[in-house]
């Protein structure tokens, strides 16, 4: 028996992964669900990928305000100004003039010139895990593939673009932690869940609240310096929202990617027939890429809010009620992807929806297939062979699929 629940516990994340089984039988029986489940408020559950499309691309009728995100517990409606407004939590016309603050810093020309740079950041990351091979003298070693590679490249390159220094990566990276899987003990620290999520951003806001006031008084050539001088029909933004766009920035920049990899590299491991094949033909990497964000799916779930009465997918939705967009149940949906619970290297067509569709398209996708490509073709010219060496730790969320740990047995080509 599929148990539905599964959806939104954590719990089941972090013990056994995404709940494909309830997605599964969601899509086929009930592809717009409604949910009331003890403890957690009402909700739509939206499963197929043309429903969530559909959705996305009516940002006026179906609002990212006032819930981004989908709580484990019945959830206090909070106005944006007590927490953060970010691009995701904005809705037209509002979201299209904040995303064009920098939006042309993430178009594909614009990052060619970041190339050369991301794929040396990443030899310097699988180079600094091959010394600990050498200086053990060793056939094979073993690391923690997600702090020690993983992790590693995504918090290099934006906090970099931020202008962080690089000897606040590790805290920054502690906060974006807390800010995504609050829910974890060990980011908890003995604080509520709550508490441990207005720490990250508070943490955070301070911390990029001295470099907001820095750039203001003398601006470089940062994110930071580009947001303070920007303006919004004739008037600067103001430190707040300054302060929410590097919080988003900086989770998103780190975590979705940091997970994409991690994940990816998992796959390419139970899935030994596509890694050879890979490794046969290294023209098979972008499309590989493809298929690890089809299949990873690192964003589970964003929410959205009804306008106005409606329809989706043959379902009366009323003013006011809530969907959940599940964004790995659309990347396995049987009508639109072939085979779809086939991990395939080479699929054509591959038109997932790992980075969202329509208005919220995400802003760093381009980034992102960057930052993969660079760092698994390098961790595949480098390593002539790999292996779990323990059992995968994933995160207690039920926003970001996360991998915490990924313990790799590792041999060195040549």
């Amino acid at each position: 028996m599929v148990d539905l629940s599964d959806l939104v516990r954590a719990e089941r994340y972090a013990s056994r992964g995404y709940p494909h089984e309830a997605w599964t039988q969601l899509r086929r029986e009930s592809p717009v669900r409604w949910f009331e489940i003890d403890g957690y408020d009402p909700f739509w559950a939206v499963t197929r990928y043309d429903d969530i499309a559909r959705v996305s691309r009516q940002p006026r009728m179906f609002l990212n305000a006032p819930r981004l995100a989908f709580s484990s517990q019945r959830f206090p409606v909070r106005a944006p100004e007590d927490f953060a407004r970010s691009l995701l939590n904005m809705d037209p016309p509002e979201h299209g003039k904040y995303r064009g603050l920098v939006n042309r810093r993430f178009t594909p020309h614009a990052l060619s010139f970041l190339s050369a740079h991301v794929e040396r950041l990443s030899a310097a990351i699988v180079d600094g895990v091959a010394r600990r091979l050498v200086a053990e003298v060793a056939e094979a070693a073993e690391c923690d593939f997600v702090a020690d590679v993983a992790a590693r490249l995504p918090l290099a390159v934006i906090l970099e673009l931020l202008g962080v220094p690089r000897d606040d990566w590790k805290a920054v990276f502690d906060w974006t932690n807390q800010a995504i899987a609050p829910g974890e003990p060990e980011y908890r620290q003995g604080k509520t869940v709550a508490e441990t999520a207005e720490h990250a951003r508070s943490s955070l806001f301070d911390y990029f609240g001295r470099y907001v006031a820095e750039r203001r008084r003398e601006p470089g050539e940062d994110l930071v310096s580009v947001l303070v001088q920007s303006r919004i029909e004739g008037e600067p933004v103001s430190d707040f929202e300054i302060l929410s766009y590097c919080f988003l920035l900086a989770v998103a920049g780190n975590e979705t990617t940091r997970n994409a990899t991690s994940g990816g590299l998992l796959a390419l491991i139970e899935h030994p027939g596509e890694l050879e094949r890979l490794r046969q033909d290294p023209s098979l990497l972008p499309s590989a890429v493809e298929e690890v964000l089809r299949w990873t799916s690192p964003v589970i779930h964003f929410c959205r809010t009804a306008a106005a009465d409606t329809e989706v997918g043959g379902q009366r939705i009323a003013k006011g009620q809530l969907l959940i967009l599940f964004y790995p149940s659309a990347n396995r949906d049987e009508e639109v992807f072939a085979d779809p619970f086939r991990f395939d290297v080479g699929r054509e067509p591959n038109e997932h929806i790992a980075f969202g569709i329509g208005e919220h398209f995400c802003l760093g996708a381009n980034l992102a297939r960057l930052e993969l490509n660079a760092i698994l073709g390098e961790v595949l010219r480098r390593l002539e062979a790999f292996e779990l060496a323990g059992p995968v730790e994933r995160a207690r969320t039920i926003i970001v699929g996360g991998i915490k740990r990924m313990p790799l047995r590792f041999h060195l080509r040549g």
